[in-house]
């Protein structure tokens, strides 16, 4: 994928204000929301049940991306049609989660660095084989009154969104940057203004300091 297939894609996910659907509930996750309606977690009530979502009558109006789960990418309906080839004919581009969760960020506690880069090259390009079209990293920063985030936890947090996201374009998948600052804690909405201006200023510089297309991503 070219630098204008990857602006034709980020353009589409979202035009006709299209939402992006998150189908990308990890095991765990998954596993509690089916606890609370007594259904088992397996890989096949996990398989029917987002099916059920894939196949909902005019889904394709509102939706222009979901984003699947590893799992989820390599499964198909019941008729054998793969999950990426259904929503793809239905002109929803299929994505893919590839970050491994925030971890505690070393040496700075209370703060939090997404991980999943070690080997991302390689899922990249597996998944593009699959059919993903985008995918997404998701960064967390939390806020106390005072001493956190610190410049330090942005930074990481920062440059490892920007890493994602160039070698996403570089295998050709449009990459969602979502740098999500925390509302949660007794601060006031005065901090976290300062902090989301922070956030998303140290997370523009390391894009471009990459040399991320910014026409060929999204930010969420």
């Amino acid at each position: 994928m070219n630098s204008d297939e990857l602006k034709s894609v980020a353009r589409a996910i979202v035009a006709g204000q299209k939402g992006v659907l998150a189908a990308d509930e990890s095991g765990p996750t998954i596993k509690k929301r089916f606890d609370a309606i007594h259904v088992e977690s397996t890989e096949e009530s996990r398989r029917r049940y987002r099916e059920l979502l894939f196949t909902t009558e005019g889904i394709a109006t509102t939706i222009g991306g979901v984003i699947l789960y590893d799992e989820t990418l390599r499964q198909s309906t019941r008729d054998g049609v793969p999950f990426a080839a259904l929503l793809s004919g239905l002109g929803i581009f299929p994505g893919i989660k590839v970050d491994e969760g925030a971890k505690a960020l070393a040496l700075h506690p209370g703060e939090k660095v997404t991980e999943g880069l070690d080997g991302l090259r390689e899922r990249l390009a597996e998944y593009g084989k699959l059919g993903a079209k985008f995918a997404k990293w998701r960064a967390v920063i939390e806020i106390d009154e005072r001493d956190i985030p610190t410049l330090f936890g942005i930074q990481a947090n920062a440059h490892a969104l920007a890493r994602y996201a160039a070698l996403c374009q570089e295998a050709g998948i449009v990459p969602i940057v979502e740098p999500e600052v925390l509302m949660d804690g007794s601060h006031d909405i005065a901090r976290c203004e300062s902090v989301t201006s922070q956030v998303l200023q140290a997370v523009f510089a390391a894009l471009d300091a990459h040399g991320v297309l910014l026409e060929g991503m999204l930010l969420k």
